[in-house]
């Protein structure tokens, strides 16, 4: 299946990632999709005609790594599960084949829009906030948290696929090979499987990219990596707000 992957990427148009850079779309409207990884041929070869991939050092499938910091409690997961519509979550981003990692405090509000705020760490992991220098007064000043109250609870690794439309409106990443580790727990969840769709768009519009997956029949559907992570890897959590999404993706895997 990869090979047929990569054919089809292969065919298309690329985009640099300094051409990428302006539609970073840091404050945003998010949709996310879930599937199977065996559409992912199909998929592609729909966007052939109306996407672009994005192509870092000859490489158009990038690896990316994520450690997030939450409370004792996990706070940022029960806000979540709970249905908080205002929440946030504390993470440090690490984009493997570049060599970058940013410490990210990421808010999403009650009316659907994403906002990120981002400083760059000369870091992909941390044992602590004490492992943080100038960084911690970033969070102390972005963070609804106490800086000193956070901790690393969840590791993930996935590769990525990002796109852009030509008309640049839009942002796709289509992210799998997804694996999770819990620093609680102990835990190593991997869903090999599945692949996680995500449309980017400054406000709604029209959208390629949905035409696409209404042809496919490809649904909505909220994936939290780190909320799903937490559930797949610690059966201690409460999870009755993913509860059909846990069914779903035992579906796909």
């Amino acid at each position: 299946m990869l090979t047929r992957i990569n054919t089809v990427l292969n065919d298309m148009e690329s985009i640099t990632l300094d051409e990428m850079s302006g539609i970073r779309l840091m404050d945003r409207i998010d949709m996310k999709f879930v599937s199977s990884i065996s559409v992912l041929p199909q998929l592609l070869d729909e966007m052939l005609p109306y996407f672009k991939v994005q192509e870092v050092d000859n490489q158009r499938i990038s690896s990316y790594a994520t450690q997030y910091l939450d409370t004792s409690g996990l706070e940022m997961f029960v806000m979540h599960q709970n249905g908080k519509l205002n929440r946030q979550k504390v993470r440090i981003r690490s984009y493997v084949d570049s060599n970058l990692s940013f410490l990210e405090v990421k808010n999403k509000n009650n009316k659907g829009r994403t906002r990120k705020m981002r400083v760059p760490v000369n870091m992909t992991h941390i044992n602590s906030v004490n492992d943080l220098g100038d960084e911690r007064c970033f969070l102390d000043e972005n963070s609804i948290f106490q800086t000193s109250g956070l901790k690393p609870t969840l590791a993930n690794e996935f590769e990525r696929i990002t796109l852009v439309n030509d008309r640049k409106t839009e942002r796709i990443t289509i992210d799998i090979h997804l694996s999770f580790y819990n620093y609680q727990t102990k835990c190593k969840e991997i869903l090999d499987n599945m692949m996680i769709l995500e449309l980017k768009q400054d406000g709604w519009q029209q959208s390629d990219f949905r035409d696409i997956l209404n042809r496919l029949r490809i649904k909505q559907f909220s994936f939290s990596k780190y909320c799903m992570g937490t559930v797949l890897t610690n059966p201690d959590v409460k999870y009755n707000r993913f509860k059909g999404r846990w069914t779903l993706i035992n579906k796909i895997i």
